[in-house]
């Protein structure tokens, strides 16, 4: 074992071997591998390129170097192409302190049986009056930076709850496909994460709707690892168990405290009053879904015969049922 595996357990070794083909022999060789694939992207701003980092890019790609190097490529280069967003990237800035205050997102204590870390979004609490969506994807990936710091996750990984309770029309039409392409391009393409599933429950139909919309933008991995409960939290108990979960997600844990994460990254600042004007990001807003709208011609997304127009929700006939709208179990690797 090297230095940079001093902080895996035996058993997340082990997994980082069998699962990942991380061989402590060649771990300097591997590193130094990607490293050297630097130069042929001088368009890009590699800011940081230290063993301990690009080993994280690795593990989020199985130790493929090629795939580890095009990941960690599109890391800088998603900050390069929004750079408004990465601005301030702190806890303490006015428009991530209020979406972390609101639980975006949430933390559990516990992990899962996979020595996964759980994050939950209670997506009704979103204020949309305060913060901006933008703001909520700031702080989700302000709190992945701070997370994948542990060398656990970055083997064991990530399992994010969406609960879609009382989400009204009105906060789902803010959801821009184009937003919604912005988070895809932030956490599927762009950062070193392995997300084990993503479950969505209580879901109206308009979130069918929306995720029609994205669904072209995913990966084939990615869709696979998508789960739609609707109302039947049975169905996401098999895949996490209830003793880990709060009361709103039908555990047997307290309910959630929306101020956790928050009070752990702002700790002496939770309490501080801030004043926020979301309008200071309208600009860079309208920027980014008309840099990204350009993006949403045919030529560049394929649409299956179901889907709906960018920016339109409507009402489905006939919404399907729940055991229709769940993908299939796949390995948890």
């Amino acid at each position: 074992m090297t230095h940079l595996q001093a902080g895996l357990s035996p058993e997340t070794l082990e997994k980082a071997k069998v699962e990942l083909k991380e061989n402590p022999e060649t771990l300097h060789q591997d590193i130094q591998e990607v490293r050297d694939m630097i130069i042929t992207r001088p368009d890009i701003g590699f800011l940081r390129t230290d063993d301990a980092f690009i080993l994280r890019f690795l593990r989020a790609r199985k130790f493929n170097h090629f795939e580890a190097f095009r990941l960690l490529a599109q890391y800088f280069e998603y900050r390069q192409q929004n750079l408004d967003m990465f601005k301030n990237l702190k806890a303490t800035d006015p428009g991530i302190k209020q979406a972390l205050k609101d639980g975006f997102p949430g933390v559990l204590s516990n992990l899962d049986r996979y020595g996964r870390k759980i994050l939950v979004l209670f997506a009704a609490n979103w204020d949309q009056s305060r913060y901006t969506f933008v703001d909520i994807l700031r702080a989700i990936l302000l709190s992945l930076e701070s997370m994948i710091e542990d060398p656990e996750l970055q083997v064991n990984g990530f399992i994010l709850i969406i609960d879609w309770s009382n989400f009204t029309f009105k906060q789902a039409s803010k959801l821009t496909p184009s937003m919604l392409r912005l988070a895809i391009e932030g956490l599927q393409d762009s950062y070193p994460a392995r997300f084990g599933g993503i479950h969505f429950v209580n879901q109206p139909w308009y979130i069918h709707a929306l995720y029609t919309v994205i669904r072209p933008f995913l990966k084939d991995k990615t869709r696979k690892r998508i789960f739609m409960h609707g109302n039947n939290l049975n169905s996401l108990h098999l895949l996490i168990h209830p003793e880990i979960l709060p009361s709103e997600l039908g555990g047997m844990m307290p309910p959630y405290d929306m101020g956790t994460w928050a009070r752990a990254l702002l700790d002496h600042a939770y309490d501080e009053e801030t004043d926020y004007c979301p309008e200071s990001y309208t600009l860079s807003v309208q920027d980014l879904e008309r840099d990204l709208e350009k993006n949403l011609s045919p030529k560049t997304m394929k649409r299956s015969q179901s889907v709906v127009e960018p920016g339109v929700l409507k009402r489905p006939d006939k919404v399907k049922s729940e055991e229709d709208n769940m993908q299939p179990l796949l390995s948890l690797d």
